[in-house]
């Protein structure tokens, strides 16, 4: 599905205002109704001006009902429609609210498909449709700076081209489907631990190089028409209120029309707010309500800040088409058609980190398999805190193996192998003790679980290890301690290697583990994510060899976590404990605790600080840079067949750079080839990392086929950040351009020169 974004507007009929044959910018189709739009603020009380500013549910703000503006619906994502919920996120029990479960954000990263994003927000927008949704709160673009983060599953990559390019098309995608994106978190939001009060300090080159590119392109390229802030500071001041990223940046110089809507509990203030760029509150209504009003009725403020404030929102208004009531909620959220999209993703997704042994594609031999672990079993769509989507149904991964083993007439056996841990978060425990369940992600093997999974592996042909971890280790609201397997799978997979070396190990987590121990047990290993509901069929898919594996890691595993910067540089975990603002808001309501009380427990919370030591050098730029070895380099993924690159050439053509090169299927089967284009600087007199991602493209070849290929980007991409001008400069030069299957695979090199 290529995009085509004018075609499909228009022959949509919505009105989000990419009209046909427009040469306006993204964001300047937002102002083509702000003539009707001063009209309507020329009629409007003040009163009804703020009423629009702050939340009138936990998933709505007003409109202006005696003047036929309709109120505004939102929705969590950005990997599933969230179910109807009231007050304090209670579900309604509503009975067409199931959504489509889609692959999260780093399993949608790791198909490096501009396609497949464009279609998942596509697919995201077309069902807030049919729930009645104005904006989906997604997609989720802060940049993988922690391999411990734990949000990682629902970002994107540790690189901000490869996330730009993805939110760039995601963003297309959902609009085109007639549903605004709000972006988010804006920005620097790259931790869960004081997420809430935690003060980023880091220079504006590691900003503007690192940090803010995907939502720059996303706001510029495809046209955002809604901004989250984060909960944390950046350099002083609440992302709320920080005039900086909000006034100078976002509307400044990428030239944002739209609205900002603060995070759920992330307002602090009303006069540092409202001229700090904030334009809703979620939720409440304590500093943009009377508190606003007072403040221009006594001169404080002027009127003319909250009329701008109304004019952003009503531009998202009239350019998202109300859905009447009577149409929305009438069928089922969950859509064929948009469960193909999921499917399509998590088969794209999955990564073959290792196969040293040729163990996979399942071969025609294998009679009996072992499944062994239970994240084999486990559903994901749950959990996560505010991550979780009420599914129409999952496909786990046993179902999958399961169902693709009796087509094939395989016998599959199945063992728990090891305790899992299930963080219980809020309410009554459970009535008995679960077996299964360990008190403690640090928990070591149980021995009568051991010994069970041991037997079954000796008497298969082949074992299939699930290992990695869950939504309870990794969930919003805290990162993890440490990238450790939990629950004692290292134990198990050598006890099962040991009685069985025909291993595969598939790992089902949304962030980098660490895999020392694991690795010599494995002869092959898969990283299969928290793929939507239809990720245990695509997985299946891969291992029994129906398609080639063809995901592409978005993030660096390191060998161990104390190589990756900011644990090296000793900047991370601070030494601020303090807790996460918005869980903590909820705990102390349901504690019995008043607003008032709640304001001063946070007041007093610890201050910490989080320093960007390592500045630009994220990720892969940091271990190739200092020669750091890794465990799998970031966009590393094999396939069941092997590419040939040759023939490269390049040329600049105005202000783009364009390279070419031959690509070649080795194999007899069809398969898939993200292709990346690296540029290396000769002698520049600027600090840079070693290499640095610019263009990549996914390419399918039948057995034996070749194919041309272009990858084409803007010379000003290798612009830097100048500290001393404020700006950006090009430094003319000799350059690399580097093409390969991965950023520690390069098969081409050219050289040229930037005048």
């Amino acid at each position: 599905m290529k995009h085509y974004t004018t075609i499909l507007a228009c022959l949509a009929g919505l009105a989000i205002l990419t009209s046909c044959g427009n040469a306006m910018s993204p964001q300047d189709r937002l102002t083509v109704n702000d003539k009707k739009i001063n009209e309507i603020i020329a009629q409007m009380s003040l009163e009804e001006k703020v009423e629009m500013l702050h939340s009138k549910t936990n998933m709505s703000s007003e409109g202006v009902p005696r003047l036929g503006i309709q109120d505004i619906k939102y929705t969590d994502g950005p990997f599933g429609i969230r179910e109807e919920n009231g007050d304090g996120f209670r579900p309604l029990g509503w009975t067409l609210d199931s959504a489509t479960y889609f692959p999260t954000g780093s399993a949608l990263a790791a198909t490096w498909s501009k396609e497949m994003a464009y279609k998942n927000g596509w697919a995201m927008g077309k069902e807030g449709r049919l729930r009645g949704k104005d904006i989906i709160l997604g997609p989720a673009i802060n940049i993988q700076r922690l391999p411990v983060g734990g949000r990682t599953y629902e970002y994107l990559s540790e690189d901000p081209v490869l996330a730009a390019r993805l939110s760039v098309e995601y963003t297309l995608g959902s609009q085109d489907a007639g549903t605004a994106v709000c972006l988010k978190h804006y920005a620097l939001n790259n931790q869960e631990t004081n997420r809430g009060s935690v003060d980023v300090i880091a220079d504006e080159r590691t900003m503007r190089e690192i940090y803010l590119k995907p939502f720059e392109a996303a706001v510029k390229e495809g046209g955002a028409m809604c901004v989250m802030p984060a909960y944390n500071k950046v350099n002083g001041y609440y992302c709320s209120e920080n005039a900086h990223l909000n006034n100078e940046i976002l509307r400044g110089e990428w030239g944002f029309k739209g609205m900002t809507v603060s995070d759920w509990g992330g307002t602090h203030s009303t006069m540092g707010a409202a001229l700090g760029g904030l334009c809703v509150q979620m939720t409440g209504d304590n500093y943009f309500g009377q508190a606003l009003i007072d403040s221009v009725r006594n001169g404080a403020l002027d009127e003319s800040v909250v009329d701008a404030k109304v004019r952003e929102i009503l531009r998202l208004r009239f350019a998202i088409e109300p859905v009447p009531e009577d149409v929305a909620n009438t069928i089922m959220t969950s859509q064929p058609e948009t469960q193909k999209i999921a499917y399509e993703i998590a088969q794209k997704s999955i990564v073959l980190l290792k196969n040293e042994t040729g163990n996979l594609p399942i071969s025609k031999d294998v009679k009996k398999i072992a499944v062994i672990g239970q994240n084999a079993v486990l559903t994901t769509a749950a959990g996560g805190i505010g991550a979780g989507v009420k599914t129409l149904y999952e496909i786990s991964p046993l179902e999958g193996i399961q169902k693709r083993a009796a087509d094939a007439g395989v016998e599959v056996v199945y063992a728990p192998g090891y305790k899992n841990y299930q963080m219980r978060m809020w309410g009554r425990g459970p009535a008995a003790v679960d077996p299964l369940v360990a008190n403690s992600p640090a928990e070591p093997a149980d021995p009568d679980l051991l010994a069970e999974a041991v037997e079954l592996a000796k008497d298969a042909d082949m074992v299939i290890f699930f290992g990695g971890t869950n939504k309870s280790i990794e969930t919003e609201g805290s990162d993890r301690k440490n990238i450790d397997l939990p629950n004692g799978q290292n134990e198990v997979i050598k006890a099962l290697y040991e009685a069985n070396p025909n291993v595969a190990t598939v790992l089902i987590s949304g962030g980098p583990t660490d895999l020392r121990f694991l690795e010599p047990y494995s002869p092959s290993i898969v990283q299969g994510w928290w793929n939507g509901l239809e990720g245990g069929t695509a997985l299946a898919e891969v291992l029994f060899g129906d398609i080639a594996p063809s995901g592409k890691l978005p993030f660096t595993f390191p060998l161990k976590l104390e190589d990756s910067p900011a644990y090296a540089l000793g900047v991370f975990p601070g030494k601020s404990a303090g807790e996460d603002l918005f869980t903590l808001r909820y705990r102390l309501d349901a504690t019995g605790y008043t607003p008032e009380q709640i304001q001063e427990y946070i007041a007093n919370l610890p201050k910490p600080v989080s320093e960007y030591k390592e500045g630009i050098f994220v990720g892969y730029r940091w271990f190739e840079t200092k020669e750091v070895p890794v465990m799998y380099a970031f966009g590393h993924g094999l396939s069941y067949v092997d590419f040939e690159y040759g023939a490269l050439s390049c040329k600049r053509k105005k202000d783009n750079m364009i390279v070419t090169f031959d690509l070649k299927n080795l194999g007899n089967m069809e398969a898939d080839e993200v292709a990346q284009l690296y540029v290396k600087r000769i002698d520049s007199k600027v600090e840079r990392p070693l290499k640095e991602l610019e263009a990549f493209d996914r390419i399918t070849l039948k057995g034996g086929e070749t194919k041309t290929v272009t990858l084409e980007f803007p010379v000003s991409e290798l612009a830097h950040w100048d500290m001393e001008t404020n700006g950006w400069v090009l430094e003319p030069g000799k350059i690399e351009i580097l093409v390969g299957s991965a950023s520690n695979d390069i098969r081409q090199t050219i050289q040229t020169e930037i005048k």
